[in-house]
C-alpha cells in the first residue's frame, strides 16, 4: 500500500510527527468516540447514540438504542475505516459538527425494509461549556487498560424520533440532552489478556456518572471507587455561564436499591459549595437503558464496539426489558438511567449512570452475587 498524506495532514492539528492517518501508540485498544444521551422529562424515551473509530482494528462503528416503555430499540453499523476522519457516517448513521463544541446534527436514516424501525433526525444545542473531567486511568496488575480523556456538556436536543409507526417530537422544554466526547485507550473484546487478566480479577467496582442540566447552571459529579471504596476517580463541579468553574467537595453518595437487585430508584448526593456549606443532590430515576444490551458495552454477548463484522454490517432488533431474566449480563454492566434532580430547591434533568459489581463495602455489597435487601 501507497502511504500518502490523508486531508486532515493540511490541518495544523498534529500531536506527534506522524501522519494524521496513524495514531501515536500501537495498542490495538486505542478508540475515539463521541456519546450522546436525549431523553424526556417523563421517563417515556431515553435514546442513547453513539460514534467511534478504532484506528488500530481499522473499524468504525455506531449505535442507538431507544427505550420506550419495556421496548429497546436498537440500531448497530459497523464498517472499515477511510482516512476521511473529517466525515463521521457510518451505515444509517451521521454525526455533522455544525458549530465545534456547540451544535450538532444527528441523523439515523429509516430502513426501507422496516418502516417501524428506529430512526431519528435531531439537532443538539449545548447550552454550557463543556467540560473537562479528570484524567482516566485503570490497571489490571501492571498493565495500564485504560487510559481516556473526556469532555462532558449539557444542552437541548430537537427534532424528531420516529419508530413504531410514531413520531415522537422532541423539544418545547421537555426534553434534556447530555453528551460526552472521549479518547485513549479502552478494552475492545478478543484480546488474550496474559496473566495479568488472569491473575488480577477486580473483587468489585463502583461508578457512578452524573451529568446534570438545570435551567442556571450544569453540575458533573463523577465517582469510581475499588471494593473497599478507595476512590480511584471522583470529582463534582458546578458551570454557570459568565463564572469561574465551582468544585462542589468530595462526593458521596447514598443510593437506594430496588430490594434483590442493585438497580437505583433514588440517590442523594453529598457534595459542599465553595463555602464549605453542604448540599445535596438528589435523583430519582425515570427510565433505565442498560448498556450492555443493544449498545455494545461489555459485557455485551452479541456485538461490541470496535469489533470487525465485515464491510457494509447493519443490524435492527428490539429487546424486551420487562423480564430482567432475560438479559442477565445487564446486571454486570453499566446501566445509563434519565433522572429528575433536585439541588437548592431547583428542578434538573440528566444521566445517572451507575455500575456496581462484586464487593463494595461501602455499600454493603460482599461479593458478586450480592444485591441488596
Amino acid at each position: 500500500m501507497t502511504d500518502r498524506p490523508v486531508p486532515l495532514d493540511e490541518y495544523p492539528v498534529h500531536q506527534a510527527p506522524l501522519s494524521m492517518r496513524y495514531v501515536a501508540t500501537s495498542d490495538r485498544n486505542a478508540y475515539d468516540r463521541c456519546i450522546f444521551h436525549v431523553f424526556d422529562h417523563h421517563g417515556r424515551a431515553l435514546l442513547i447514540l453513539g460514534l467511534g473509530v478504532y484506528p488500530n482494528t481499522g473499524v468504525i462503528d455506531a449505535f442507538a438504542t431507544l427505550r420506550l416503555g419495556d421496548r429497546l430499540h436498537a440500531v448497530r453499523a459497523s464498517d472499515a475505516l477511510t482516512d476521511d476522519r473529517m466525515r463521521m457516517a457510518v451505515g444509517p448513521f451521521t454525526i455533522t459538527v455544525d458549530a465545534p463544541l456547540e451544535r450538532f446534527t444527528l441523523r439515523c436514516d429509516a430502513d426501507p425494509a422496516d418502516p417501524e424501525a428506529l430512526s431519528y433526525d435531531l439537532t443538539w444545542q449545548g447550552d454550557f461549556p463543556p467540560l473537562w473531567e479528570p484524567h482516566h486511568t485503570m490497571r489490571r496488575g501492571d498493565r495500564l487498560i485504560l487510559e481516556g480523556r473526556r469532555f462532558v456538556q449539557a444542552g437541548t436536543p430537537g427534532g424528531v424520533i420516529r419508530v413504531r409507526g410514531e413520531e415522537i417530537a422532541v423539544g418545547g422544554g421537555e426534553w434534556t440532552g447530555t453528551r460526552d466526547r472521549s479518547w485513549g485507550v479502552r478494552p475492545i473484546p478478543g484480546e488474550d489478556g496474559g496473566r495479568s487478566g488472569e491473575e488480577h480479577i477486580p473483587e468489585g467496582f463502583h461508578w457512578l456518572w452524573c451529568p446534570v442540566r438545570f435551567e442556571d447552571r450544569f453540575v458533573m459529579v463523577l465517582v469510581q471507587e475499588d471494593a473497599d471504596g478507595y476512590r480511584t476517580t471522583g470529582d463534582a463541579v458546578e458551570v454557570r455561564t459568565g463564572r469561574p468553574d465551582a468544585q462542589l467537595g468530595w462526593p458521596h453518595a447514598d443510593i437506594t436499591y430496588r430490594s434483590g437487585t442493585r438497580h437505583p430508584e433514588r440517590a442523594v448526593i453529598h457534595l459542599t459549595d465553595r463555602n464549605r456549606k453542604p448540599l445535596e443532590l438528589t435523583a430519582e430515576i425515570l427510565a433505565s437503558s442498560p448498556l450492555s444490551v443493544g449498545a455494545g458495552y461489555p459485557p455485551a454477548d452479541e456485538w461490541s464496539h470496535g469489533t470487525w463484522r465485515g464491510r457494509g454490517w447493519c443490524d435492527r432488533r428490539v429487546y424486551d426489558l420487562s423480564d430482567p431474566a432475560a438479559h442477565p449480563l445487564a446486571a454486570f454492566g453499566v446501566t445509563d438511567h434519565a433522572a429528575r434532580f433536585t439541588l437548592d430547591g431547583a428542578t434538573g434533568y440528566g444521566i445517572f449512570e451507575h455500575g456496581s459489581f462484586g464487593r463494595h463495602d461501602p455499600s454493603g455489597f460482599t461479593g458478586y452475587d450480592s444485591v441488596a435487601p
